[in-house]
């Protein structure tokens, strides 16, 4: 699979679980010749994503090939991805109820499984502005803010993951907004929900998100996608 494919692919998951915002969000790819960073191109929905509408963009957002159009927020891949060689993909996007948890300021618990990956610690936060990551500066902002982390709420934004390739930094946004989504229900039915204990949540962590469980998940996500 090239990467332009590999990043329509990506989208096209994030569209059907809870990551689409009309033509906004964007996924990348660095690119494995160390050309630049493959990214989807503006001006269509994740859901529109093919391999033609992916974009090989370099550090400063100028276009190389591909696609028509960059995202004015580039620098959030290519600040991060220059920060830290460890990952291949990242992942932003406007999940509602990723937005809407950064808002009330809690710690993101693990009251399931999905809040394993993110606690313990607390989950990353980038509250310098709620407005657009559209210069290296604030991308480099963020990427120190994100640190090691595999993922950062965006208070007033979104979110960002990011992992050694593109199944693995989608597989947490999907999780991310779950884990969100599903805090933000049960605290609106109880003030004190339970949730696991830090010895457990590791434990889950390590059990429920072991790389073949992840493989599997995304097997599934692929085969799975609306026609």
């Amino acid at each position: 699979m090239t990467p332009a494919e590999e990043v329509a692919l990506g989208c096209r998951v994030l569209a059907a679980h809870g990551n689409a915002d009309l033509i906004w969000g964007h996924l990348s790819l660095r690119d494995p010749d160390g050309e630049g960073v493959w990214l989807k191109s503006a001006g269509y929905g994740m859901e529109e994503i093919t391999p033609e509408r992916v974009t090989l963009v370099d550090r400063d957002g100028a276009l190389l090939a591909g696609g028509d159009r960059v995202h004015l927020e580039y620098p959030i891949h290519t600040e991060i991805l220059a920060a830290r060689p460890d990952v291949g993909a990242v992942v932003h996007s406007h999940a509602e109820a990723a937005v809407a948890f950064a808002a009330t300021g809690a710690e993101l618990r693990p009251v399931g499984h999905e809040g394993t990956l993110f606690w313990p610690p607390d989950i990353a936060r980038f509250t310098r502005t709620g407005d657009l990551i559209r210069d290296r500066p604030l991308g480099a902002e963020l990427a120190s803010a994100l640190g090691d982390r595999d993922a950062i709420l965006l208070h007033r934004h979104g979110l960002v993951t990011v992992g050694p390739d593109v199944p693995t930094a989608v597989l947490t946004a999907i999780f991310l907004e779950k884990a969100c989504r599903m805090q933000l229900q049960v605290t609106a039915a109880t003030p004190e929900p339970e949730f696991s204990d830090a010895e457990e949540s590791l434990a889950k962590r390590d059990r429920c998100y072991a790389p073949s469980q992840m493989e599997a998940a995304w097997a599934y996500l692929v085969r799975t996608l609306p026609s």
